[in-house]
Parts: structure tokens; C-alpha cells; sequence
């Protein structure tokens, strides 16, 4: 069942992705007078579809992409009539070959700033400076002398006013030494962290832990249910300790040994005690001491204006363009893993456990995943509409056209790097979705 949500899941999400970008393309030849053969969303034989005017409307089987196929765009020669593509100034094709990626930004942001409107969702944590609560013995911020209760001020030379942005820009600095300023009791130092890979990404992580409330989401017939605690609670203490960070509470319930355990929670401004005792339990093949609920850092959840949520999505969105070209030079130095590339196969996996978490979570997957296809068709690529306008932007600089050999040896060799690409990325999903030994 999972695999067939995730396979409709996957055609719905890009199938959406590619019917904007499409679309820009398809708007602007139209704008320009350029005649459209065919409009499909989908590779391969024609499924359904249907012809109106000149243009043949039509999905296709292959749910991986999809054209607009523009008279004139082949590379050969050109026949004289005035509304092949190749006919009109560069000027006019270079806009043509950058609305799609266009469309895909603006489908990302329209995304955000709806959902913003109804549901703006974030941990509570990341708009707090960034204090270091604790730091996680043989890390690398312990190995370079971080300590408890240090604010970190700068990240590689970056400011960090608040915990998000040090996270961000943590996971990207992966196998890299930064220098980091902090600021311990008035007194400023500059501490030199190599961040070290972690989990299947191999995303950064330096070692330290923010203060975060922590909240309790118990499963339904759960110990923590039969209990009384809901869902949303924030758990203070645990017996005498005092509970910062999820490690803390996770801490205290396996080392329980099955004897009751007296929280302090907070619900609705109040504090109460609650006794709930731990169930030995073996989920995720791991036998341990549980009380059956989901424990992490609390989120807030609110409703944004307008001109808020409009704000609010473009900052969101920059970031993940900032977050993006990050990963890319860390692949490029060689620093990050592939595994951080996700392709069809990630992409499914993603989007049907999106749509099983409920909308919000879809929205904002789609949304990231539009700006990813507007970044990719950008890259500098021959086939891609980076390198179209790329190519168009060199034949305006040089006041001449690049000759029909060269322009197709160059589409040759752009088509082969794409093929390798894909095939390297299907390789690395099928890695990943692989059980670990």
C-alpha cells in the first residue's frame, strides 16, 4: 500500500511541478508569436490528449517530465517561416527559456505564502539566540572547547542571531573547519569546529545542543496516554531533572527500569505532576524502556496576514536557495555525500509520507521541490534551459550565432551528462531505499 501511495503521491507532486514550468515556457512562445506543436506533460507514447488549433495538448506515459515542443527548435536549418522559435531575436528566446524556471519559483512561493495564511509552523526554538545548553561529549564542538552556556555570535563569518541560522548553516559546512566566534561571559573567542558527517546524508553536526521546551505527543492506548498526558504537553522535569533537550527526557525514560516516572508538565500556561510508568517495548528493533509517545521540541503554529505570509515565504524561499547552492559547492569540494541528492525514487518516498502527514506537510514539500526544478533547469547545462540561455547570452556577446556543428555537438554532449547524471542519481536512491546492514 505504501509503495502505491508513494507512486501516486510522486505523479501528482511533479506532475504539478512540470505543468507550471511547462507552462511558462508555453505562455511566453505564445506571447511571442511562436508557433507550439505540442504541449505534454509526460515522457513517451501518447496516452490521452486532445488537438486544439495547432497545438497537440497531450500526457504521456512516463510521469518524469515533460515539453513544449516550439516550431524551429530542433537545431538545423531554418526554413524562413517567421514563427519558428529560432526565428525570433535572442532576446525574445532567452525569456521563452527562462519562464519556465520563472513559473517554478513563483508556484514556490504562491505555495508558501497560502499555507502561511492558515498554518505558519515552526520549532520554537529557532528564533532564540543561540545558546549553547550542553555539548555532547567527543563532538567536535567539545573537542574545540565549546561549553555550556556559550552564545554562538558568528558561523564561518556568517552573523547567527538565532538557532535556525546556525543550523542551516551547520549541516552544510560538512568536513569543513570553520572558525566560530562565541561569546562566553562578555568575553569574545574565535573556536576552530571541524563539523563531522552524520546519519545516511552525512549532513553536518557539530555537537551542541540548543534549550528547547519539549513537547509529548502520546499514542493512542499508550502508557503515556492511560496516563493522562495529551498531546502538546510540555514535559519540565522528570523527577528531579530538569528537561532542556529531547536526550534529557529520552535518558530518563530508558533508564527507568520500568519503575514510575513523576513528569512536571506544562499545559496551558499551567503546571501540573503526572506519574506514568514505562513499558518495555522493542519498536524499531531496539528493546528499551518507552512510554509510548512522541517527544521532540515544540512547534508553534499561527496565522500570518497577507503581506506577512507574502514576506515570510520569500525569506523562506531564499534560504533554501542559499541552503541549496551550499549543497552544491559542498558536492563539487568533494565535502558532502551524494546522498544528500534525492531522485524519482526519494522523491516518491517523500511525497507519500508528506501526504500521509496531511497537507501542510505536502504543501511545503511541493513547494521546495518547484524551487529545486526551477534551480536544476537553471544550471548551466547544454538541454537545459540554463544552457540555452546561457548560449544565448554568449552568441549576443560575440553578435553572432555559434555554428549549427557546434551547437549540436555541444546538445550531444549535454544529453550523454544528463543520461549519466540520472542513472547516478537512480543508483544512489536505489542505495538509499537498500536496508542497512
Amino acid at each position: 500500500m505504501g509503495f502505491v501511495e508513494n507512486s501516486l503521491a510522486f505523479v501528482f507532486v511533479l506532475g504539478v511541478m512540470v505543468l507550471i514550468h511547462e507552462l511558462g515556457h508555453f505562455l511566453a512562445a505564445r506571447a511571442f508569436d511562436v508557433r507550439i506543436e505540442s504541449f505534454s506533460i509526460g515522457m513517451g507514447p501518447r496516452l490521452i490528449g486532445f488537438h486544439r488549433g495547432e497545438t497537440d495538448y497531450k500526457i504521456c506515459l512516463l510521469p518524469i517530465g515533460g515539453y513544449v515542443k516550439m516550431a524551429g527548435e530542433s537545431i538545423g536549418e531554418p526554413t524562413g517561416d517567421p514563427r519558428e522559435f529560432l526565428a525570433k531575436p535572442r532576446w525574445q528566446r532567452l525569456i521563452i527559456a527562462a519562464m519556465g524556471p520563472i513559473f517554478n519559483g513563483v508556484l514556490a512561493v504562491v505555495l508558501l505564502a497560502g499555507l502561511f495564511t492558515t498554518h505558519y509552523e515552526r520549532f520554537a526554538y529557532w528564533s532564540d539566540p543561540p545558546v549553547v545548553a550542553s555539548v555532547e561529549p567527543g563532538s567536535s564542538a567539545a573537542a574545540a572547547g565549546v561549553r555550556s552556556g556559550d552564545l554562538i555570535v558568528a558561523f564561518d563569518g556568517e552573523p547567527m542571531p538565532d538557532w535556525e541560522s546556525v543550523r542551516l548553516a551547520e549541516i552544510t559546512a560538512v568536513n569543513k573547519t570553520v572558525p566560530v566566534l562565541i561569546d562566553r561571559d562578555g568575553q569574545r573567542l574565535t573556536v576552530n569546529i571541524s563539523i563531522a558527517p552524520e546519519g545516511e546524508q552525512g549532513v553536518g553536526v557539530a555537537g551542541w545542543n540548543e534549550a528547547a521546551a519539549i513537547t509529548l505527543e502520546p499514542r493512542p492506548g499508550s502508557a503515556a496516554e492511560k496516563a493522562g498526558i495529551h498531546g502538546g504537553d510540555i514535559v519540565r522535569r522528570i523527577g528531579e531533572r530538569r528537561i532542556l533537550q529531547v536526550d534529557d527526557a529520552l535518558e530518563e525514560i530508558k533508564g527507568s527500569e520500568g519503575k514510575p516516572l513523576l513528569l512536571q508538565l506544562e499545559r496551558d500556561g499551567r503546571l501540573m505532576n503526572l506519574a506514568v510508568t514505562p513499558e518495555l517495548d522493542s519498536d524499531a528493533g531496539e528493546e528499551a524502556w518507552r512510554i509510548g509517545a512522541m517527544i521532540g521540541p515544540e512547534r508553534t503554529v499561527s496565522e500570518l496576514g497577507f503581506g506577512e505570509a507574502v514576506e515570510k515565504s520569500v525569506e523562506t524561499n531564499l534560504t533554501n536557495v542559499t541552503l541549496t547552492f551550499r549543497v552544491l559547492r559542498g558536492l563539487i569540494e568533494q565535502r558532502m555525500s551524494p546522498k544528500a541528492l534525492e531522485g524519482p525514487v526519494g522523491i516518491a518516498r517523500l511525497s507519500g509520507e508528506a501526504a500521509r502527514r496531511g497537507w501542510p506537510d505536502m504543501v511545503l514539500l511541493m513547494s521546495n521541490i518547484s524551487l529545486q526544478l526551477g534551480i536544476f533547469n537553471l544550471l548551466p547545462i547544454p538541454i537545459l534551459d540554463g544552457g540555452v540561455i546561457v548560449m544565448l547570452l554568449f552568441e549576443s556577446l560575440i553578435r553572432r550565432d555559434v555554428s549549427l556543428a557546434v551547437k549540436e555537438r555541444i546538445m550531444q554532449v549535454g544529453l550523454v551528462f544528463l543520461m549519466l547524471l540520472f542513472a547516478f542519481v537512480m543508483y544512489n536512491d536505489i542505495l538509499k531505499s537498500l536496508p542497512s546492514s
